[in-house]
């Protein structure tokens, strides 16, 4: 099959890359870009795991094509902060306990940046609804949410200023 060039910035780095047309972001980020934070469950939308955002909306990446992101923007998990300087969001799944086994995570971080992006002061009730696309087998939720409303708290105690891909972004 044919290639075609894409242009599309991933975690704040333009990329230019020649893909097969029928290569699932999830499997573009896995295996052409080497970001593996991005995991697989389902494949038909249901589970969440693949969740990335795509100009700041959260996408399911397993049932979208690569090419559907050329001109676009893309944050995936390992976009979301540094080891050395963790997004609220990371913080606050940290310290409230927000995963047990991890699968899910990546996307349910993503989820809520949305979230909080959308809406800086959520209720308990807003947060559930907000991830009610992405499920976990492990935690029960309740931890997820009071990760989220950390998050949220922390997020406007600061100014709403955070660290994305290394950059500060508000």
């Amino acid at each position: 099959m044919e290639e075609r060039r894409i242009n599309v910035v991933v975690n704040g780095e333009p990329k230019s890359v020649d893909v097969e047309p029928r290569i699932l972001l999830a499997h573009f980020l896995r295996e052409v870009l080497g970001l593996t934070g991005t995991h697989i469950g389902c494949d038909t939308t249901n589970c969440g795991v693949c969740t990335v955002l795509v100009d700041g909306l959260p996408m399911k990446s397993c049932t979208m094509f690569a090419v559907m992101t050329d001109g676009h923007e893309v944050t995936t998990v390992e976009g979301l902060g540094m080891p050395s300087e963790l997004h609220p969001i990371q913080q606050g799944f940290r310290e409230e306990h927000g995963l047990q086994c991890g699968f899910c995570t990546p996307g349910m971080m993503l989820a809520s940046k949305a979230i909080l992006d959308e809406n800086p002061n959520p209720t308990e009730e807003e947060v559930r609804w907000g991830l009610a696309g992405n499920l976990c087998r492990c935690t029960g939720y309740q931890n997820i949410v009071k990760a989220v409303l950390w998050a949220a708290e922390k997020m406007r105690s600061e100014g709403g200023a955070y660290v994305l891909g290394g950059r500060s972004r508000r």
